[in-house]
């Protein structure tokens, strides 16, 4: 898997590591297919959902 940072985009995500998908999705990020969140940075994605960074890294990691 691709290394993922907090300034990874959603759309790298996606590209990269399509696995990681579900994870977000369970995490409460819906639109993960919206052209706006394709540009969007992992860290301004989930601020944007009221998800915390640092548990959401640490899912990533733990995936």
């Amino acid at each position: 898997m691709a290394e993922i940072t907090k300034e990874t985009t959603i759309g790298e995500i996606l590209r990269t590591a399509p696995n990681v998908a579900p994870l977000l999705m369970e995490a409460g990020m819906h639109c993960l297919g919206c052209p706006a969140s394709q540009m969007e940075s992992l860290e301004e994605a989930a601020m944007v959902h009221g998800i915390d960074i640092d548990d959401l890294m640490k899912a990533i990691q733990n995936a």
